[in-house]
């Protein structure tokens, strides 16, 4: 009886501290999507405090929508192409800087001057996507000004009178923006990657270059299985930022809220965005939410179900 009197009242202990917090989940978290379903099915302008409900109407509408359809294509194009080449790039930098040295007398180590490239590589995540925007505005600018531009002309691939206009170039767009999340999100996966590859033990690598393995091997065969975890929750966050990119979109192409020239950098949190704010289509906006969530959430559950693998250990 006692035993059973000191586990409810362990139990009654714990629960009286995780109120509060899922309290305030459910009020902050969980009814703003509950809402959110609400209004989709409504013609709510986000201002009136009155509206109707219209059924399917706003999904409906979506499947006619070429503006969104396009920007729901853009996405899927940053999620195909941002996990892959940023998960790419971290993983090779982080195997030379923990495992692409000369082998001396104390066994594997990183190049020369590891720790300093580290602080380097990292160095970008610190910085807001504010100002990235500003840093990689002044990168991508068409006048004499623009730093690419600038650095072309002295290689003498660009002529100075007719400047390459990155970022009002349909074709160029949305690859230059691609460049400054790649650019942002290496530095911190570099680190996440470096970390997992401290915690396996260097005798592995040892033993697989005195079996006569090269770097490329090294890496194939024994780095990426022992890291797989690490880049499947890497490519999932990756994939979530992908779905986004509404902060660079919205500051650093032209365009109400972003999205140019002519919608060819549009991704699917600007047009939600000048739906609600501009348009004044917020059930409209709603429905667009709902969309992103689902999208989100189902291509979460594939991208962790095709890159399952049986744990390797060591």
């Amino acid at each position: 009886m006692s035993h059973v009197a000191n586990s409810k009242g362990r139990g009654g202990f714990i629960a009286g501290f995780l109120i509060l917090p899922l309290a305030l989940y459910l009020t902050f978290v969980i009814w703003p999507y509950i809402q959110t379903f609400g209004y989709s099915f409504t013609n709510w302008t986000g201002q009136s405090p009155t509206f109707d409900f219209v059924g399917l109407d706003n999904y409906s509408a979506l499947l006619k929508d070429e503006v969104f359809r396009g920007a729901l294509l853009h996405n899927l194009l940053l999620l195909v192409f941002v996990p892959t080449v940023t998960i790419l790039i971290s993983l090779f930098f982080a195997f030379m800087l923990n495992a692409g040295g000369r082998s001396g007398a104390g066994g594997v180590q990183g190049v020369a001057g590891s720790a300093l490239y580290k602080v380097i590589y990292f160095f970008p995540q610190v910085l807001s996507l504010a100002i990235l925007a500003v840093l990689f505005g002044a990168v991508y600018r068409s006048d004499e000004g623009g730093l690419l531009n600038g650095f072309l002309s002295k290689l003498g691939l660009v002529d100075p009178a007719h400047p390459i206009e990155w970022l009002n170039q349909p074709n160029l767009v949305l690859w230059c923006l691609l460049l400054v999340v790649v650019w942002h999100g290496v530095g911190f996966y570099l680190v996440l990657f470096s970390a997992a590859m401290q915690s396996v033990p260097k005798d592995i690598y040892e033993a697989a270059l005195l079996d006569g393995a090269k770097r490329a091997q090294t890496f194939f065969k024994v780095t990426l299985p022992l890291l797989w975890d690490s880049v499947q929750t890497s490519a999932v966050y990756l994939g979530i930022a992908a779905m986004d990119m509404f902060v660079l979109v919205s500051t650093m192409t032209s365009g109400q809220f972003g999205g140019g020239p002519d919608h060819h950098s549009e991704v699917m949190a600007t047009v939600l965005m000048r739906n609600f704010l501009y348009f004044g289509k917020a059930g409209y906006a709603c429905a667009m939410g709902v969309v992103m969530l689902i999208l989100t959430l189902i291509l979460s559950a594939i991208t962790l179900r095709a890159t399952r693998r049986e744990h390797v250990e060591f």
